[in-house]
């Protein structure tokens, strides 16, 4: 490898920490296995559709024996989807306990994602290869991709693959979907009479694959802390030069996790919480008057300036906004021949005329620019690209027209100038802090154990995540614990149900208790970079989020 820094260097050398449970060889960690389970709904209709795998028990680990941990077997990793801190550290947590097991024992990585078990395109990874990414951020070791692993062929190419390579079992670190299709792909080969068993690994900064059980998803600590020293600089260069509002976006399409979370760090003057703007039907009128009054306030008390967090998918929870999308992605799906014909300065108006007429007035009310976003190329499920609509611009525009008719009217007399930003890409590669790096460790040495323990469909769990990493408990949860009925392209498919922003929950109750105080005297926290080194109250730290969620358990 090229020449690395100190810091990297050092973290080559960190040495993650397990459950207490699961220390020691793993011949003499044995499986305990709870009460059979049930989804959390649709349960007669999944029922049917998962015939192998549903139902199955939550598996914890304890001291005891399993002889089999020790057998020399072939395991392949799949990394799929987006990049989150931590994903190298699962890989080094599934090497060191299928190592443990047996030193014979092969960890092969599929390259580029899901296609690469499709393709037999793989390598293997030895000791030289996994400790030059021991603690590191990034996928790049195998690679990611985006293919979904969701049709009989493709289930059948796999098996073929594994088959050949003598591969007896497949580990899928990825988030929902990732996860979903990882508990099809299990049950699939069990109902074919298959032994390949196949463990999923709960991935993604988002923050919304959660539930009980899975306590959170890898990378959300380290990306929310990063987010946070940069909320943390910005709001320290704010209070310094005191003459602009900053609108900060977040990534979060289908939950507000991460905002939430870096407000409850860093004590902005406003984050809109996705979920809260659906439930309580807020306009983006609304949601603007929001921002203005708190802009108005601060400037009485002679303060021009201020930090808002803005989530990635909140266009898509806005009601006219949601209905506008909605006949956009059906409409463009629909007529996408006709659409790509129209000359690109003419687009705007067909839409407008091909809409109803709610959803056209919405659409002719945004600028040009937005408009124009709106149009682009749909995602590979034929939804808008909201990561790409920029949102904080079209609310700065609408907060300083509005103020301006304030101004007008005698009713603000401060100065607005707002600067944009997208916190994003920022946070999916960075060096995993200690807490992700032991969190992510253990979820791969637990996975090997579950293989070790003859389970399939099952995800990897870690729970008490809030304690010290000794005193986390290590298990598995079966997969279809967590799944509903979707309709996805005509018909109904399980799916992992996203876990949104609880409004009832502690982290959300204690940001709205102290928003209003934040929102116009100046309140601002100042997290700093993550530290590796140092005092453990430091270094370990978990999210806040999950301090208040398991606060007197």
């Amino acid at each position: 490898m090229s020449d690395i820094s100190a810091l990297q260097k050092a973290r080559y050398l960190y040495q993650p920490k397990l459950p207490e449970a699961v220390k020691g060889k793993v011949t003499e960690i044995a499986l305990k296995l709870g009460a059979p389970t049930e989804a959390i709904s649709d349960k007669d209709e999944l029922k049917k559709m998962l015939k192998s795998t549903y139902g199955m028990p939550i598996a914890t680990f304890e001291k005891g024996s399993n002889p089999k941990a020790g057998d020399k077997i072939n395991v392949g990793v799949i990394l799929s989807g987006g990049q989150a801190p931590g994903g190298h550290n699962v890989i080094a947590g599934v090497f060191d306990g299928l190592k443990n097991g047996n030193k014979d024992s092969k960890l092969y990585g599929f390259l580029g994602g899901p296609a690469g078990i499709i393709d037999g395109n793989m390598i293997e990874i030895t000791k030289d290869l996994i400790d030059q990414y021991r603690n590191t951020g990034g996928f790049d070791i195998i690679g990611s991709g985006r293919t979904k692993l969701e049709t009989v062929e493709q289930f059948d190419k796999s098996l073929k693959v594994c088959k050949d390579k003598n591969i007896s079992a497949i580990i899928i670190i990825g988030g929902d979907d990732s996860n979903t299709n990882a508990a099809l792909l299990a049950d699939y080969y069990k109902s074919k009479g298959e032994t390949i068993q196949v463990i999923g690994c709960p991935k993604t900064i988002d923050g919304d694959l959660k539930n009980e059980h899975i306590e959170t998803s890898f990378g959300f600590d380290t990306a929310t802390k990063v987010y946070s020293e940069l909320i943390g600089n910005i709001q320290r260069d704010a209070n310094s030069a005191k003459k602009y509002y900053h609108f900060i976006k977040l990534m979060g399409r289908s939950a507000s996790h991460i905002g939430l979370e870096c407000a409850l760090q860093t004590q902005p003057n406003w984050a809109i919480i996705s979920e809260e703007v659906e439930k309580e039907q807020k306009t983006m009128v609304t949601v603007v008057e929001e921002i203005v009054d708190i802009v108005v306030k601060r400037a009485a008390n002679g303060d021009n300036f201020g930090v808002i967090l803005v989530p990635e998918g909140l266009i898509e929870f806005i009601p006219e906004m949601k209905i506008l999308i909605a006949e956009l992605n059906d409409l463009l799906a629909h007529k996408a021949d006709e659409f790509a014909k129209i000359a690109t300065s003419e687009q705007s108006a067909w839409i407008a005329k091909n809409l109803s007429k709610v959803s056209s007035d919405a659409f002719k009310s945004l600028p040009a620019s937005i408009q124009a976003q709106l149009c682009m190329d749909r995602d590979p499920h034929g939804n808008v690209q909201v990561s790409r609509i920029e949102t904080e611009k079209l609310l700065i525009d609408m907060v300083a027209a509005r103020l301006d008719v304030l101004k007008k009217e005698g009713k603000y007399k401060g100065k607005f100038a707002g600067l944009n930003h997208f916190f994003g890409y920022e946070g999916r590669c960075a060096a995993p802090s200690n807490f992700d790096a032991d969190y992510c460790y253990s979820l791969g040495y637990i996975a090997f154990l579950l293989i070790a323990s003859g389970l399939t469909g099952y995800m990897s769990s870690v729970k008490h995540c809030a304690k010290p990493a000794t005193s986390w408990i290590a298990g598995g949860i079966p997969t279809s614990m967590m799944f509903n009925l979707e309709q996805r392209h005509g018909e109904k498919k399980p799916v992992i149900k996203k876990a949104l922003v609880e409004l009832s929950g502690a982290p959300y109750k204690f940001y709205v208790k102290h928003r209003n105080d934040w929102a116009i005297k100046t309140s601002y926290v100042f997290p700093g970079s993550i530290q590796y080194y140092g005092p453990t109250e430091v270094c370990d730290a978990p999210t806040k989020t999950l301090i208040l969620e398991q606060a007197g358990k």
